[in-house]
């Protein structure tokens, strides 16, 4: 699909800003703020970022033929204005880009209706959002965040994409600290908020998980009137959100009080089988992972196409058509008959749970292996979360560890008070983790890779994969 075209007159609009060169009716075909990437037809927004100023690439923009700028009003006298007006070139200033990158992204959401759902949550975001969009599309042209756009840049950049023929938006919104969700949710205006659960994660920032559940809540301040708010009924903290709810809210989960819930979920070879009921009416669900707490994330899912009044048979084949994203919970069958279960992309308590839960309830004839990494932010409590980690993996009863990173000796003190024996444990880097696989792994073994983003955990999980594709062992 072509996103909208831009007018000057439309930023102006949009951000209230000033044009000090050009004339408001020149016409783009879109904004970007990457200098590297942006073609002369688009519109440069200069973003000041954490490590970069894009009002050092003006310049540059500008000599590759760029002929549209929204900059810093504070740094409008450094830039080349007088080469802009030579060359006709149309230039915006602003009190902040990053903001005005917001109110651009809003305007965009706003030219004709389009649904927004906006999902946050400590675990599940993304898995929740790629469920939903399958349900969605199935009857609305519908767009998506894609990969991990899910905070004041990521959120903006992806209503940016949209275009005229977009009925629906399904959208990720990320944080680590307070006021952050109010924030994106005022970009997006959601229709409908999610809220898929609240588990110690961002405590670097928030300090508390009562603290966390406020910084999700704010979702609920930000829905449209006449919208509504689809809660976790099987997470007490999310539970109560409800309580002062300015909208309609329903409830998903396993309880009874649920509107979608889930009932008889089984294993089904490599993935879960589970009874969807909705006031729809109910239908069995298959889906393409062991993983049950990917249940939730469907019936959250389910319940937006509830909402959105799509049918049953349709939530049916948007729920089944999931699978897993690269280093998330993905099943990886390697030769040798070797199972890998890469969980690699991110990690928390929450997640960290039920990913070693799911190698515990895969296990087959072989041994089951965790190979773990940091999780991070998570404060002052970090210690004690991966020592809680480690005597998960004991008591479930895994037959090998192998921890790397700050918090390795953690876990692995843990796994001994879940009665885990230390000729069972290994501490040590990821490269030598990775040696000691090649010699302990064997046909019929199924190992978990997983950790924080920031431990790049794929390392040893491509690494496997190479070596038993290669035969190098």
């Amino acid at each position: 699909m072509t996103s909208y075209r831009w007018t000057i007159r439309d930023v102006l609009t949009a951000t209230g800003g000033s044009l000090v060169s050009g004339t408001d009716g020149r016409e783009f075909a879109g904004i970007g703020i990457d200098s590297r990437t942006i073609e002369s037809d688009r519109i440069f927004l200069a973003i000041v970022g954490e490590s970069h100023d894009g009002h050092r690439f003006v310049a540059d923009v500008l000599s590759k033929g760029g002929q549209g700028f929204v900059v810093a009003e504070d740094q409008a006298v450094d830039l080349p204005l007088d080469r802009m007006r030579a060359s006709g070139a149309a230039c915006v200033t602003v009190a902040d880009t990053t903001v005005a990158l917001g109110d651009l992204a809003r305007f965009n959401r706003n030219r004709k209706p389009l649904k927004v759902l906006a999902i946050t949550g400590s675990n599940g975001k993304t898995s929740t959002r790629m469920l939903t969009e399958q349900v969605l599309s199935g009857k609305y042209a519908t767009l998506s965040t894609q990969g991990n756009l899910n905070n004041h840049i990521g959120l903006p950049l992806t209503l940016l994409r949209r275009a005229p023929q977009h009925e629906a938006a399904v959208v990720e919104l990320g944080m680590n600290h307070p006021g952050e969700i109010t924030r994106l949710g005022g970009i997006c205006q959601p229709d409908v908020g999610i809220i898929t659960n609240v588990a110690p994660a961002h405590l670097e920032g928030l300090g508390t998980m009562d603290n966390v559940a406020a910084a999700k809540g704010e979702l609920l301040t930000t829905i449209r009137s006449g919208g509504t708010a689809i809660l976790n009924a099987d997470d007490v903290r999310v539970a109560a959100l409800a309580d002062g709810c300015p909208c309609r809210v329903l409830f998903f989960g396993i309880s009874e009080r649920s509107g979608i819930r889930a009932e008889n979920v089984r294993p089904d070879g490599k993935g879960l089988v589970f009874t969807l009921i909705t006031p729809s009416g109910e239908v069995d669900i298959r889906m393409a992972t062991p993983m049950q707490a990917m249940v939730a994330n469907a019936l959250a899912a389910a319940a937006a196409g509830e909402v959105l009044g799509i049918s049953l048979d349709r939530i049916k084949d948007g729920l089944e058509a999931f699978s897993p994203g690269a280093g998330r919970m993905a099943i990886r069958e390697l030769e040798g008959g070797i199972r890998l279960l890469d969980d690699t992309y991110n990690a928390n308590p929450g997640s960290m749970a039920a990913a070693i839960e799911t190698l515990a309830a895969m296990r087959a004839d072989g041994r089951t292996h965790a190979v773990l990494g940091d999780m991070l932010e998570l404060g002052d409590l970090s210690h004690l979360l991966h020592r809680k980690i480690g005597r998960a993996v004991g008591e479930a009863g895994i037959d090998r560890l192998y921890a790397a990173g700050r918090f390795a000796f953690e876990v692995a003190e843990g796994a001994r008070e879940g009665r885990m024996t230390d000729d069972r444990i290994f501490v040590g880097t990821k490269a030598e983790i990775i040696e000691l696989l090649r010699e302990e792994l064997r046909a019929g073994d199924q190992i978990l890779v997983k950790g924080s983003r920031g431990m790049a955990m794929e390392e040893v999980a491509e690494e496997i994969v190479r070596w038993t594709t290669e035969g190098t062992r």
